[in-house]
This record gives structure tokens, C-alpha cells and sequence, in this order.
């Protein structure tokens, strides 16, 4: 792997905010991968008040440093990483990877997935097995989309009683073999490479999403545009999660706001009524008192930031 300063094979960017400590273990590994590619890195810092910032230009200097002076949020945030790292430019780097500061790569993860890219033009977005601390799988590596049907599933717990059921089981795919490649709809922010091509064609994050669901939608555009999204379990990465959102207040309300964001814009006018007020009631009964506002605001909540 080297670091290049111009058009490279993979654009990393990482949104930060007040995670010091994972930020350099997740820059470390990053730095460490080996295998024939090139790559260049940019740090997007959300106004984090721990030290991140001068860590970043303390210990890797090589790595390209956005401070902003507020918390715009993710999907802005990696939108502002992309730009820097020429993602517009007319030799634009050949992939792009949403990396999150709680993430540990292996030595080979990265040059696998940019060969696993390669070999697969009609793959447009590639995410890896992602693993918890415990050792455990995390769930959301893999996903269905959230459509009406799915999440009322999920809103009833069927998908919880039914693991291994295909119907019930679809939310977050957990019927499959964790351990095989599948091709899936959607896999997470934590780690989502991108084909640049597709971006160019789709555009890129929804910057309404201020904080999740903003995958789920990047992966819904690129899919409905005509590429594969795939899930590679021989691509490991570690993943902590969440831990940026759980010092947000805010991010637990956008957490239910995203839902209603991407219910709007992707599947509203397909949705009977009856489903509709039904979805309706579940966010409203999940997010509590913060969410209803965004709830009475119906489609309305396109149009907010």
C-alpha cells in the first residue's frame, strides 16, 4: 500500500467526533494494510473537544484534515471528505470508502476489497463482516431495506422470534450463512466502499440524513441505478458501534428521523393508509416525545434539515 497524493485506487474518509483513542487504533490499522494499491486518507473532525485533531496532525501527518468548527453531521461531513479527496475531479480516485473512527481493519481487508472490486464491475457498493467485541457478528452488516413490510415486522419483534425465517428474517438478513458472499441490499456506513462511477452517476450522500439511515439510502440509489451491492464475509473488520452516537442526544432522536426521512422519500406512495398510520404510530411509540414533531410533519420532513 502507499500513500499517494494524487489520483489514487481508494479515498478513506473518516468522520470524527470525540473518539481520540479509537480514531488512532482505526488510523494505525489503516496505515498498516499492505497489498499493491494506493490510497489517501482524510479525517473529517466534527468540533471534537478530546484532543483528536492535534493527535491527527501529531501522528499522521500524511493524513489529509478537515476541523470543522461545528457537528454538521455524518453524511455532510464524509460529502466534505469526498470533495477534498477529488472525488469530482477529472481523475477521480477509482473507489471510496465510509470508514468509521470505531473500526479496526486487518492487514489485508482494504487491497482485498479493492481486487474483489475489480474482478466485479457490476458490483457498485462491497461491505465487509464486521465483528463486535464479544466476537459476535454485527447484524447490521447486512441488510434488507427497511420497506414497509420489513419494518413492520421488525416493529412487531417477528424478526427477533424468527431469526432463520426468510420472511420474518429479512431485516437484518440473519437466515443467510454469515460466512458466505451474498448479495444483499444494503450494507453499513462503518464500513461501505463505494465505486467512484456509481457515485458520479447517483450523486452522493443525502445530506438530509444527519446521522444514519444515510447508507441505507446511498446503497438504495446505486442499486436502483443498476450495480450489485455485496456482502464479503472474507473481509474482516472490527467494529466497537456507536461509539460517537451514544454521546449524542441528537443522534438518538436522528436515529427515528432517518426512518421517517427514508419511509418518505423511498416508499410513501406505495404504502396503503392503514400501513402508513401503522408505521406511523411505531416510530412515534419507539422515538418517544422528540420524534413527534417529525412525525406530524409527514412528508414535510423532506423539506427539513
Amino acid at each position: 500500500m502507499k500513500i499517494q497524493p494524487l489520483a489514487v485506487d481508494l479515498a478513506v474518509v473518516i468522520v470524527n467526533y470525540n473518539v481520540e483513542a479509537l480514531l488512532r487504533r482505526c488510523l494505525q490499522t489503516v496505515m498498516a494494510s499492505i497489498g499493491d494499491f494506493t490510497l489517501r486518507v482524510c479525517v473529517v473532525d466534527n468540533n471534537s473537544s478530546d484532543g483528536s485533531v492535534a493527535m491527527v496532525k501529531r501522528e499522521f501527518p500524511e493524513v489529509d484534515l478537515i476541523e470543522n468548527s461545528d457537528n454538521p453531521g455524518y453524511s455532510k461531513a464524509n460529502n466534505q471528505g469526498f470533495h477534498r479527496l477529488g472525488v469530482n475531479a477529472a481523475t477521480p480516485p477509482r473507489y471510496c470508502l465510509l470508514l468509521n473512527p470505531d473500526t479496526e481493519v486487518m492487514p489485508n481487508t482494504l487491497a482485498a476489497a479493492v481486487a474483489y472490486m475489480d474482478a466485479n464491475a457490476d458490483v457498485g457498493v462491497l461491505g465487509p463482516k464486521l465483528i463486535l467485541p464479544n466476537g459476535e457478528l454485527d447484524l447490521a452488516c447486512r441488510r434488507s431495506f427497511p420497506t414497509p413490510e420489513i419494518s413492520f415486522y421488525r416493529m412487531l419483534g417477528l424478526s427477533s422470534l424468527f431469526p432463520q425465517s426468510e420472511i420474518f428474517g429479512r431485516y437484518n438478513l440473519t437466515y443467510l450463512d454469515p460466512d458466505e458472499i451474498a448479495e444483499v441490499d444494503s450494507v453499513v456506513g462503518a464500513f461501505m466502499l463505494v465505486r467512484t462511477t456509481a457515485i458520479q452517476k447517483v450523486g452522493l450522500l443525502d445530506e438530509q440524513f444527519w446521522m444514519y439511515g444515510e447508507d441505507l439510502d446511498w446503497a438504495k440509489r446505486i442499486k436502483d441505478a443498476g450495480w450489485k451491492v455485496v456482502y464479503n464475509p472474507h473481509l474482516l473488520t472490527l467494529h466497537v458501534k456507536r461509539a460517537s452516537s451514544k454521546q449524542s442526544h441528537k443522534a438518538q432522536v436522528e436515529f427515528y428521523r432517518a426512518m421517517l426521512i427514508f419511509y418518505y422519500k423511498h416508499y410513501r406512495d406505495a404504502t396503503p393508509s392503514w400501513l402508513h398510520w401503522l408505521i406511523m404510530l411505531g416510530i412515534g411509540i419507539k422515538g418517544g416525545s422528540p420524534i413527534w414533531p417529525y412525525v406530524q410533519a409527514g412528508p414535510a420532513i423532506l423539506a427539513k434539515t
